[in-house]
Order: C-alpha cells, then structure tokens, then sequence
C-alpha cells in the first residue's frame, strides 16, 4: 500500500500493528466467557444464552451516549482510554479466578462494559482514519485490515484451545486483556497533532445529537440501504450460529474438534477475498463489487439446514462457509470505504456509533426469537427460515452509486474522501459470540 505522505504511512503502520494485537487476542479467547461459565461457574443453557444476548443488549444501550460524546473529542485519545477500559474489565476475570472470586454477574458486567467501548473505539478509530487517509489508500488500508482479521481467525482459535486445554479456561481471557494493552500502546505511540473537531466547544451532549447519527443514515438512500442489508444479514447469520452449533454437536454428534474444523477452515476464504477487494474495485467499480459481493454473500446460510452426519456434512458445511466467508471478504472492506465516503467528516462518530449499536441489538434480539423459534418448529426450519430470508437482502443493497448527489434535508458539506468505516470490528462469523 503505497500511503499519500510519509508521516500517514507510519502512523497507519502503528495503527494496523495495534489492530493486530487486538484481533489475535480477540481470536485466542474466541467463547471464552461462556466457556467460563459452564466449566467454572457450571452455568445452564439459559444462563449461557444470558451472557451472550444481554451482553450485547445492555452495552449497546449503553454506548448510545457514547456517540456524541466521541465527536466532539479528539479520537486517538478516545481509542487508547477504549483500549484501557477494556483490558481493565477484562484482566479482571483472571484476577478474580485466581482468589476464588469469580461470579456470573462479573462475567456479565465485564459482557457489557466490553459491548460498550467496543462500540466507542470503533467510531473513533473510523472518524481517525477518515482523516488520515485518502483516496485509494483508504480501500487498500481496509483490505489489509480485513486480511488481519481473518488471519487471526484462522489462527487464533487453534492457540486459544491448545493453551485452555493446557493451562486452564481463563488463560486466554488473559492474553486478551494483553492484546488490549498492547493496542494501547501501539496507538499511543502513533504520535503527532491531532485536530481540535469542529463541535469541539458543544458544552454538553443535547438529546438531538443521541438521535444523530440515526437520522443520518435513515436521510442518505445509499447508507439506508446499506443499514438494512447489513443489520439483516449479520443479525441472522450470527442467530443461526448457536443452532448450528446445537444441530453438529448434539443432534448429529459431530465432535468438537470437527466442528471447529468445520468452520476454521473456510477462512482461508475471507483472507483471499480481503486480498481482491481493491484489484476487483480497480477494474469494475466499488458500488458494482458491493453489489455483486453482497448478492453472492446471501446465498450459501440456507444450505445449512440440510447438514447430514459423517464426512458428507462436514464437506457440505466447508463448502458453505468457504462461499459464504469468501464473498464477505471481499464485501467487507469496499462496504467500509463505502460507508465513510458517504458520512460527512463531522459526523463520523456518531454514525458509526448508531451503526454498530443496531447491529448489536438486532444480533441479540434476533439470537433470542431464533432461539424460541427452534423451540417451536425444530432446529432445521429455523436454519432454514433464516437462510432464507437472509436471500431477500440483497434488495436492500444500493442500486445506483450516490456518490456525487447532495443529500436534501442535511446540513454541512458532502465530503467523499475516507473511511475506516468499523474494520476495527471483525466481521460477525457463525459459532462466534463475542464481538470486538
């Protein structure tokens, strides 16, 4: 990647080294809350699905003040306290373990306080490298940021169940609150001046900017359309994950180590997908690739439903995962440069901050009727109906490029220059509840 200007080249340089630490340690400790909870806590199945929905409920309530408040601040800042709060709340887990403290309603503060800055960081970290990068440079940093984050997938979650099978269940939590200290520093050490924002002198957060980045999205037709199809397909690809998990583990008796084999093994798909983001963008177009991409994402979860036992379902669940991983590698990093080419400068923070608060509520609201609904028709229909649905969203993906249309109703200036767009989230992933 060949950054405009030196100083953004290194600084950048410190910025994907932080986001690495933190992906790998996100990968390594991969379930590891709910592992937790059953073999320490001896947690019950309701319990467990407790953890993973209110976890993401309650935090993303929580970050809605969150927002506004990241706007009107400098963002490196933001990141590096984000980076801190999580390895605090995180390294306590471990501590409490080690003198026999531990309870489940640590478990679920630490779920919510996590949610939360997650939330936080991830709309600082765009609103950052927005103003960092132009350009070209802004979707080959996207792609390289979406290679890490599958590469840490793939490898992350092997080391992670090597050393609890080692050295016990929380010592991956550890490495975890680790990697957030070691992004810390690697944003601490990036340096340089920072610009005062613009709203900087705004005295208060006002109950209109909570609301802001929401109308934001919902006024422009390329981002609404982007929201709905984004929330969509996560929020049933990750409700499906646990039944699928149900499904391969109890009822057709797949071992564990099948079924992490199952579903590690396409990722080699998304770090090649990540690799012909910018190449496919280059020869037909970013609005035509997240076009084709998003399409062609939607067409493999329905497969799931029709998995069998033996070698026959686990080919069939690669096969699906390779499809489906594949094109979400290549979606993934044009949708982010996408995203922040269509949000004004000045309201970055808050849109990514809204972004990501839906998705996580959506996840958790949809985990929870999938759940009832697995109860009621059977683990298969459910699959199924969501597969199923998840093949409708693609009419809900932009069908012209908006690029260079003014927005009515808006006020600023209409800047399509940048974006880091949320890639400091992993993207969700079937069988993975936590998010970063």
């Amino acid at each position: 990647m060949v950054v405009a200007g030196r100083s953004a080249g290194w600084r950048f340089g410190w910025l994907w080294a932080a986001y690495a630490a933190s992906s790998l340690g996100t990968w390594l400790a991969f379930d590891a809350f709910p592992l937790i909870a059953i073999l320490v806590l001896h947690a019950g199945p309701t319990e467990v699905a407790v953890l993973a929905a209110a976890g993401l409920a309650a935090g993303a309530l929580v970050a809605v003040p969150l927002g506004p408040w990241v706007e009107f601040r400098r963002k490196r800042p933001v990141m590096v306290a984000m980076d801190l709060t999580r390895f605090v709340a995180v390294l306590s887990v471990p501590a409490a373990f080690a003198f026999g403290w531990l309870t489940f309603a640590q478990l679920l503060v630490v779920s919510v306080t996590v949610a939360a800055a997650d939330i936080a960081f991830t709309a600082a970290s765009g609103a950052y490298v927005k103003a960092l990068l132009r350009g070209e440079d802004l979707l080959a940093a996207n792609g390289r940021l979406e290679s890490t984050t599958w590469t840490a997938t793939i490898v992350g979650p092997p080391l992670g169940g090597a050393a609890i099978g080692l050295f016990g269940p929380v010592t991956t939590v550890l490495a975890d609150a680790v990697s957030y200290l070691l992004s810390a520093a690697g944003i601490r050490a990036i340096g340089g001046s920072e610009p005062r924002p613009a709203l900087a002198d705004v005295p208060r957060t006002r109950v209109r900017d909570l609301a802001e980045g929401w109308r934001y999205i919902l006024s422009h037709p390329a981002l609404r359309s982007l929201f709905v199809n984004t929330i969509l397909v996560n929020g049933l690809i990750m409700a499906t994950s646990p039944l699928v998990a149900v499904l391969m583990l109890g009822r057709l008796g797949f071992e564990p180590w099948q079924y992490g084999l199952a579903f590690g093994v396409p990722c080699v798909g998304g770090l090649v997908g990540s690799r012909l983001a910018r190449p496919l963008v280059a020869r037909h177009g970013a609005h035509r690739v997240l076009l084709v991409a998003g399409a062609l994402r939607a067409c493999w979860s329905l497969g799931l439903a029709f998995i069998r036992p033996g070698t026959v379902g686990i080919v069939l669940v690669i096969a699906v995962q390779l499809g489906l991983v594949a094109c979400m590698g290549v979606f993934n990093p044009v949708f982010a440069t996408y995203r922040l080419e269509h949000t004004d400068a000045e309201r970055v923070a808050r849109t990514l901050s809204a972004w990501s608060v839906t998705s996580k509520v959506s996840i958790a609201t949809l985990t929870a009727l999938w759940g009832l609904l697995a109860g009621i028709t059977g683990l298969r229909i459910a699959i199924a109906a969501a597969g199923l649905l998840i093949l409708s969203t693609p009419l809900a993906l932009p069908r012209r490029d908006l690029a260079a249309q003014p927005r009515p109703g808006l006020v600023g200036p209409f800047l399509p220059e940048t974006d880091s767009g949320g890639r400091f989230s992993p993207p969700p992933r079937r069988g993975r509840v936590r998010s970063r």
